[in-house]
């Protein structure tokens, strides 16, 4: 009985759990220092809204459609040249980082990812995402993105999953959960049925579209005590 009880468990968590950010914060460290990464569209805002106890520091290179109250404790804006280098500056250690939809838009990934790590504390959580390979390959012209080159602030290709998993890696990080091409079951489900509609309207419809098509990579770690 027991057995059918925990491949039950696992199928859910593989299929159903949500594992976004909101998700990720609330399941991890949602009381302590919190460093979010390209911190554009309301993220100071809704993440205080949600998360009041959060120490919320953003850091991006420009102030990108903040239409909320910006909630942030600490809000830093710096050149895009010196992205990377402006993260490994911050004099404070973090309990959890965000890097949401990011690395896609850095000048320096390898050296972003790095210094992200770097700022992390022992024990610290870290959540990213970012474009999926294969999003090359979609269907091109729907409005809020779903083809990776349809945003021109996207630089080059999109990140390759394995390497940033190499490099999570080797800068002792335990990856806790990852998929290349996430695909939320009920997401997905709802997605399906809402295709025709994102098709017609050209127009990614949150969340659903994504999750069918798998547009986002997403990785959990925490970094080695």
């Amino acid at each position: 009985m027991n057995f059918f009880k925990n491949i039950k468990i696992k199928i859910l968590n593989k299929n159903y759990t949500k594992r976004d950010r909101w998700r990720f914060l609330e399941i991890t460290n949602y009381k302590g220092n919190l460093l979010d990464v390209g911190c554009g569209n309301d993220s100071p805002y809704w993440t205080k809204k949600l998360y009041p106890n959060i120490i919320y520091t953003g850091i991006d290179v420009g102030d990108y459609n903040q239409s909320k109250p910006n909630d942030a404790d600490n809000y830093i804006i710096v050149k895009p040249e010196e992205f990377a280098e402006s993260i490994t500056n911050i004099p404070e250690l973090f309990d959890t980082v965000i890097s949401a939809h990011n690395l896609e838009h850095c000048n320096d990934r390898d050296g972003t990812l790095q210094a992200i790590i770097k700022v992390l504390k022992p024990g610290g959580f870290l959540y990213i995402s970012f474009p999926t390979e294969k999003s090359v390959k979609f269907p091109k012209g729907r409005k809020y993105t779903l083809n990776y080159f349809d945003d021109k602030t996207h630089k080059e290709d999109p990140p390759k999953f394995k390497d940033v998993l190499k490099i999570l890696k080797k800068n002792n990080m335990k990856i806790l959960f990852s998929s290349k091409s996430y695909k939320p079951f009920l997401q997905w489900f709802v997605g399906f049925y809402k295709e025709k509609e994102s098709k017609q309207k050209k127009e990614v419809l949150f969340p659903w579209t994504w999750a069918f098509w798998g547009f986002e990579s997403i990785i959990w770690a925490r970094k080695s005590k």
